[in-house]
């Protein structure tokens, strides 16, 4: 119930309720656009002001190795499972889309544990920008493969692979991955005097900001709610049980590796979130024979308000109680 009574995520139903009235409220698309690079600036700035004072301690490599190896294991796993309800394509797209993170889901979630008193480790920004590219170089391994099997069997067809250089480039380059490093690396050179200048941006308007864009993400969800209409139960069914799976692993891995709660709570969150932004863009481009309403629908009108309104709370309790003691 606390979470609910958190200025941001009660601006976040709001939007959604205004959405779902149609209302003409609507946040300008270079506005959002501006409210999700200063989001990343702002935690990439904290985590990199964290990190000057830490070092690169043996805690964080297990829990940055950890990110990784959930970023490879769980677009494995949805792939898997999802052939056999949707195609080879959707299924890649729908894999990688869940595979990835949503930033603003992780964002939303260190509010969430600061307004409670649990400690993280801010490297676990770093986490998440890791967490970002694996799923769309394994959704183009996919696709490539599917494309050499129907090329195969259709020897006078056109199917073009897609060049895995290409992918790996936008993945890489990509502006608001960039930031965030970029603002990390800047926190890390400048230290608590660089922390002490920019408090007024990164700090004091975080809120404010993150209350601004959670209603612009309330309205979308609402918007693109109607994406899911006729479309598989099993296919809806994973939007809510693939990101409990999902945690549920990240759990694991935190218990096998001895990680700490605040940590271990960030990485359930990662885990169990699905990119709407970064992930989508890429695969319009790298996988076109997907439908995109399909995961872009699945990722912003399901699990994103599944996450923000209940899941965070939940796994961030589960944390605290299996991992309290690590």
């Amino acid at each position: 119930m606390q979470n609910f009574l958190d200025p941001a995520i009660l601006f976040f139903v709001f939007g959604v309720l205004a959405g779902f009235a149609r209302s003409n409220l609507e946040i300008p698309q270079a506005i959002s656009r501006f409210l999700s690079l200063y989001l990343l600036m702002a935690l990439g700035l904290k985590g990199g002001f964290a990190l000057n004072k830490s070092g690169l301690t043996p805690e964080v490599a297990i829990s940055l190795g950890t990110a990784i190896l959930l970023a490879v294991v769980i677009p494995l796993i949805g792939y898997a499972l999802l052939r056999r309800v949707v195609s080879g394509f959707d299924a890649a797209a729908v894999a990688a889309t869940y595979g990835s993170v949503s930033a603003v889901t992780f964002i939303t979630a260190t509010q969430y544990l600061d307004n409670n008193g649990q400690p993280f480790g801010a490297h676990m920004a770093a986490a998440m920008a890791l967490m970002e590219s694996p799923a769309i170089i394994m959704a183009v391994l996919f696709a490539n493969m599917l494309r050499r099997e129907r090329a195969a069997a259709n020897p006078s067809g056109q199917h073009a692979t897609t060049p895995l250089g290409k992918i790996l480039h936008e993945s890489f380059t990509d502006g608001a991955q960039l930031l965030l490093l970029g603002a990390m690396l800047v926190g890390i050179i400048t230290g608590d005097a660089g922390k002490t200048v920019m408090a007024p941006f990164s700090v004091d308007l975080f809120k404010g900001m993150l209350s601004f864009f959670l209603l612009d993400m309330g309205l979308m969800a609402a918007r693109n709610m109607h994406e899911l209409r006729g479309k598989s139960p099993w296919l809806v069914a994973y939007g809510i049980a693939g990101p409990i799976t999902h945690a549920s692993l990240a759990l694991g891995f935190c218990i096998l590796f001895g990680i700490p709660a605040g940590d271990g709570a960030l990485l359930m969150v990662l885990a169990a979130s699905a990119s709407y932004i970064a992930v989508p863009a890429v695969l319009r481009f790298a996988l076109p024979e997907a439908n995109p309403g399909l995961y872009f629908g699945l990722s912003l009108g399901l699990t994103f308000p599944l996450n923000i309104l209940f899941g965070i709370p939940v796994y961030v309790a589960v944390a605290q109680a299996v991992l309290g003691g690590n």
